[in-house]
């Protein structure tokens, strides 16, 4: 990896610990003859955003497949929460997903329900809430929080793709996950949108102290949201710093991604 200093372009909030949340080591993972990601290493701190950015294909989504044990690597370790991924059982690993949250390029909702619904989903099937007036509670403020109150009653076909990824991201937030997940969070939205969106990850950062790894190729949502920013090329990292380090990386290939 290339040897990059990392001053803090857009900082952690000062008051955060610096323990990792998530620990990668020397994580290897091959599809037949393809290998995959090839010595992986990745350290996130506890109140800190991590983007990954890397040509498609590279392996960017397998990492996070790893991480909360959806593949299983050849080799290497991942430690979750202080939890060896590898090591624990189904119910263990369900346990541990709940402090987790998830924000695909879709944002999956349930077309048949309701925003409040979809919403209402997570806190009595995942935290089995059966308090009605937490349960309204917590879908209000949520709502509250990325902007999207008036869309309490509406069906998700009649929201604009912005709209639908705010609520794919409230429903994610709203069992109150400890670390976040970012898949594409801005693919398919106008640029206007996709940098609200790129805030709102931000502003989620701050609010819940949520710690996250964003996969992106949007080089304005890397430069919002990015504490640090690692690059990947075949199947491993090739450098890592701030936005305006990389962009002036001497590495022509560092330098590709951010033209």
């Amino acid at each position: 990896m290339e040897d990059i200093k990392v001053k803090e372009e857009r900082s952690a909030p000062q008051d955060t610990p610096a323990e990792a949340v998530i620990t990668v080591s020397h994580l290897s993972k091959s599809f037949g003859d393809k290998q995959v990601l090839k010595d992986i290493n990745l350290t996130l701190k506890k109140g800190e955003n991590i983007v990954v950015m890397g040509k498609s294909g590279e392996g960017k989504s397998i990492t996070i497949q790893c991480i909360v044990g959806m593949q299983e690597p050849d080799s290497g370790s991942v430690k979750v929460l202080g939890k060896e991924v590898l090591e624990l059982n189904d119910e263990e690993l369900k346990e541990l997903r709940k402090r987790i949250g998830f924000l695909f390029q879709s944002a999956a909702l349930y077309d048949s329900m309701s925003v409040r619904d979809n919403l209402s989903f997570p806190l009595t099937k995942v935290l089995k809430i059966k308090d009605q007036k937490e349960i309204d509670q917590r879908i209000e403020e949520m709502l509250d929080s990325v902007g999207l109150s008036d869309a309490i009653d509406k069906m998700p076909s009649d929201l604009s793709g912005g709209m639908l990824k705010r609520v794919g991201l409230a429903r994610t937030l709203i069992v109150k996950p400890e670390i976040m997940l970012y898949d594409e969070p801005t693919t398919g939205l106008d640029p206007i949108t996709g940098r609200e969106i790129s805030h709102l990850i931000v502003d989620i950062q701050k609010k819940y102290k949520t710690s996250s790894i964003i996969i992106t190729h949007d080089l304005e949502c890397a430069k919002i949201t990015a504490n640090r920013i690692l690059v990947m090329s075949e199947g491993e990292y090739i450098a890592e710093g701030t936005y305006d380090e990389l962009q002036s990386s001497d590495n022509e290939l560092v330098k590709s991604f951010f033209i």
